[in-house]
């Protein structure tokens, strides 16, 4: 009998000792179905950018992209020797959530970018997912991304985007 997709199967984002550390991940977070505000509406965009950037800042992970979509989000991230990723994106999740009333999916999608041809294909395909959607003319045009050469615009020394408790260093 073949197996179901079950929407409850848990995805175990286990990374196998002999990848390299250092490793990029492409991690596609989605909303429920139906669940408002949209991810690009301005307040939420601009605290979960300020978020990521901190968690990039404070080395949670290293965020090489980052680009939202009204119901989801694409990332090109690294993250540190021994943090494991659901830990990692488990407590960003949870973080906005619980402060942004952010309705995540219970689960995320993770692999491993495995040489530079990829990280380019996929990097090209994430900045171009809001003119795929009919959102903007040019990926250029899409306001709501956070990548090393913009970090400075989404960092922020409040508060926005969690203390140092809900976003601990490893």
């Amino acid at each position: 009998m073949a197996e179901s997709k079950d929407s409850t199967r848990r995805l175990h984002h286990t990374v196998p000792p002999w990848v390299p550390d250092g490793s990029t991940y492409h991690i596609r977070i989605r909303l429920e179905r139906g669940a408002v505000p949209p991810l690009t509406e301005s307040s939420i965009a601009t605290a979960l950018l300020r978020s990521a950037a901190r968690y990039h800042v404070q080395g949670s992970w290293f965020c090489h992209l980052l680009v939202l979509m009204p119901d989801h989000l694409h990332a090109l991230l690294c993250f540190p020797r021994g943090s494991a990723i659901i830990t990692v994106v488990g407590r960003w999740k949870g973080w906005q959530k619980r402060t942004l009333r952010v309705d995540w999916q219970k689960n995320f999608f993770d692999h491993r970018i495995r040489h530079d041809h990829e990280f380019e294909e996929k990097a090209h395909y994430i900045r171009r997912n809001p003119v795929a959607a009919g959102l903007c003319a040019t990926p250029d045009d899409w306001p709501w991304v956070l990548d090393p050469n913009n970090l400075a615009r989404w960092r922020e020394p409040s508060s926005v985007g969690g203390d140092t408790d809900a976003h601990p260093q490893k």
